[in-house]
């Protein structure tokens, strides 16, 4: 639990994250900012009308990337698994009550959640310092 507590600390220090999928043989990415720990695994969701989810579900290999105020910065990759249980919805919810505006019966979005399985992180600065964990 150790490496999954440096993983949300860091990315709750940077705020906004980097999304990467990929597209056919292009690289896609975008800022999110929603993520959160569910039964031990690290989750984030969009929108299952957006070209990030199709991209997802298609290709599970992402990677993350965020940099904090002190200029670290933070890869993580894995596989992506859809997790579509109502309990995960629930905490999602619970967790960012705002996502209740985006993803409702009036605005016809619905969120798709993933969890993160075989999890891997490196955190580095520019002064060469490194570290890489699983989670």
């Amino acid at each position: 639990m150790a490496n999954l507590d440096k993983v949300t600390d860091f990315l709750k220090d940077a705020g906004a994250f980097f999304y990467a999928t990929v597209d056919g043989d292009k690289p896609r990415v975008r800022p999110f900012g929603f993520y959160m720990v569910y039964e031990d695994k690290l989750y984030f969701g969009m929108g299952k009308q957006k070209q990030s989810f199709a991209q997802t579900v298609a290709n599970g290999n992402f990677e993350i990337c965020a940099m904090n105020a002190k200029r670290q910065w933070i890869r993580i990759r894995g596989n992506a698994v859809l997790d579509d249980r109502a309990e995960v919805m629930d905490k999602v919810f619970e967790v960012a009550p705002y996502l209740k505006n985006l993803y409702n019966e009036q605005t016809g979005n619905v969120l798709g959640n993933f969890r993160i399985e075989n999890g891997y992180a490196e955190i580095a600065d520019m002064a060469g310092s490194f570290e890489s964990f699983e989670f």
